[in-house]
């Protein structure tokens, strides 16, 4: 059929082509899961027929949502940006909305407040940001109104946030170095730039202080592998290094063959732990003990903390919300690349 003459194709020509209700129609242009495949088929069939498109302003008015969350990330590649994402993405599926996301190159505050602002203007109820790296709370402009949730802590007092325990994160690590009876543990650390490096690195420092342990001088690293395997190849020259805790896995990795290149075994003379559980971990050699971040629970608390936000029709001024800090506790997953040291 085509549509009426004068107008475009309604939500009603496309139930009459499809064969189903303007309720079926509606579900599936809003993309809510509770339609059969072969049912979601015939309409999105009759909607690409009939040249169809969902009318987001009415849709908004009618429903008082989008249905679409806003997000802005940086380092799409590194695991922890990419699982945290999934995760959000996700979680937004399981609640009826779809993500709109826009990567940014440069995360300053003016470039964060760009792409917020470009996000507010398609259609979007609320905003997630991933890891706000180098912007701080205080830099950051966002659109007035436009709820908010971030997955840093530093913005507590600003912005409702949601992350794993970088803190405790790394004070188990330390710890259980510390604890099969090495005397000190050296760290290869994220960018300086980072807040979850910064993070892991001063609770490293305060783990070794509050043990009385000597702090050896920091490697810096950059998240990636090659940045790991030339702090390896620094740390595997020194014959005092046993114990080594590395700010993530990919680092990890890059120590484990500077240190197998060099003849140093593992765990029999250096024992060495990551962070994050990266899916490749437990297949490295030797398998690699690590904190585990539960990225999936972090995007759902994203989720479900952003549109509690909306529902409440509360942006980012509304009083309190700010105040919100949800923490989700890690674990430490023991593997074969940590040991008591020899002798």
């Amino acid at each position: 059929m085509d549509a009426v003459e004068g107008r475009g194709p309604s939500l009603g020509d496309v139930a009459v082509l499809a064969g189903v209700s303007t309720q079926t129609v509606s579900r599936v242009s809003m993309g809510l899961d509770n339609v059969r495949p072969a049912t979601r088929d015939k309409v999105l069939a009759a909607m690409a027929q009939l040249g169809y498109a969902p009318n987001t302003a009415a849709r908004a008015l009618r429903y008082g949502s989008f249905r679409t969350i806003g997000m802005i990330a940086h380092g799409l590649a590194r695991t922890g940006e990419s699982r945290t994402i999934e995760a959000v993405v996700e979680a937004a599926r399981n609640e009826g909305y779809t993500v709109t996301l826009i990567d940014v190159e440069n995360p300053s505050s003016d470039v964060v407040a760009a792409a917020a602002t470009r996000l507010s203007h398609q259609a979007i109820d609320g905003l997630v940001i991933v890891r706000a790296e180098t912007v701080t709370p205080d830099s950051l402009a966002l659109p007035p109104h436009l709820p908010v949730v971030v997955s840093d802590s530093r913005f507590v007092g600003h912005h409702p946030a949601v992350g794993a325990d970088q803190v405790d994160g790394a004070r188990r690590a330390t710890q259980h170095l510390l604890d099969l009876g090495h005397r000190t543990v050296h760290h290869v650390r994220g960018p300086a730039g980072s807040a979850p490096a910064q993070l892991r690195a001063e609770s490293w420092r305060d783990t070794l202080v509050a043990a009385g342990r000597p702090v050896p001088e920091i490697v810096p690293g950059d998240w990636t592998a090659g940045s790991g395997y030339d702090a390896g190849r620094r740390l595997a020259a020194d014959p005092e290094v046993t114990a080594v805790f590395c700010a993530n896995d990919e680092m990890a990795a890059g120590v484990l063959r500077a240190l197998h290149e060099a003849g140093r075994e593992v765990p029999g003379d250096v024992s060495v732990v990551g962070f994050d559980d990266i899916l490749l971990a437990e297949y490295l050699w030797p398998p690699l003990t690590t904190v585990v971040q539960d990225f999936g629970e972090i995007g759902r608390r994203l989720v479900a903390r952003l549109l509690q936000e909306v529902r409440a029709g509360g942006g980012p001024a509304k009083a309190g919300a700010g105040d919100l800090h949800e923490v989700v506790p890690v674990e430490l997953e023991v593997r074969e690349s940590t040991a008591p040291p020899r002798g």
